[in-house]
């Protein structure tokens, strides 16, 4: 899937300055084996409502909504996990928490002057809420990171032409995410279907006015 190299083509690049130059290759590592989906979703979207993927705007989005997602799944990977539980956490362990933080940050930078900024403040909070009641065994009414996500993407993507997002293309990217089962997430290949264009495209195009949203949209349950 060429959407998903160029996502990950993107992501890579973002991080190219990062230093020292240990931690940049441990996130380079980290991302050249993540499911790409996030970024396609940003791509495809924009390429429905946009008409052009490819642009360079549309890539550095595509990378930023990448990078939030794979600094908070490596984030959830290590709460799971527990690495210091023993008190004998290794410098990768670390090195972790580190590169979680950065892809996040650098992500962040990346949307911070777009339409999906405001998604990309409360998926972080949503993810901290869900967390944080997982541990606790509260039960949690928060969206999984995984959707949460899958909409930035569509915001992302969605409005790299000015535009506002169909609540058509959200609800269905949305649906998407809780279709996939289990994280981790599978390659965009196997986990997207083969007309995903098509039906963006389709739901994409509901009419403006009432049944369209703005970005600050996670308490929209």
């Amino acid at each position: 899937m060429d959407e998903a190299l160029q996502a990950r083509t993107a992501a890579r690049e973002a991080i190219a300055d990062i230093s020292p130059s240990r931690l940049r290759d441990a996130m380079d590592r980290y991302l050249t084996r993540t499911s790409m989906i996030p970024g396609v979703l940003t791509v495809v979207s924009a390429r429905v409502m946009v008409g052009d993927g490819d642009d360079e705007t549309v890539l550095y989005r595509a990378a930023g909504v990448q990078l939030i997602y794979d600094g908070l799944k490596l984030t959830r990977r290590m709460v799971h996990e527990e690495p210091w539980a023993d008190g004998q956490g290794e410098l990768e362990d670390d090195l972790d928490v580190l590169a979680a933080d950065v892809l996040v940050s650098r992500g962040f930078q990346l949307l911070s002057h777009t339409e999906a900024a405001d998604k990309a403040v409360e998926t972080v909070r949503e993810f901290g809420r869900e967390q944080t009641d997982i541990q606790t065994q509260e039960g949690t009414s928060a969206r999984s990171l995984e959707t949460n996500v899958f909409e930035l993407a569509a915001i992302a993507g969605a409005t790299a032409g000015g535009k506002e997002t169909p609540i058509g293309l959200r609800q269905y990217v949305m649906g998407l995410a809780r279709s996939t089962g289990e994280p981790p997430l599978p390659t965009a290949v196997e986990g997207l279907p083969e007309s995903i264009e098509e039906v963006m495209h389709r739901v994409g195009q509901q009419p403006a006015g009432d049944d369209r949203v703005k970005t600050h949209s996670a308490s929209d349950r």
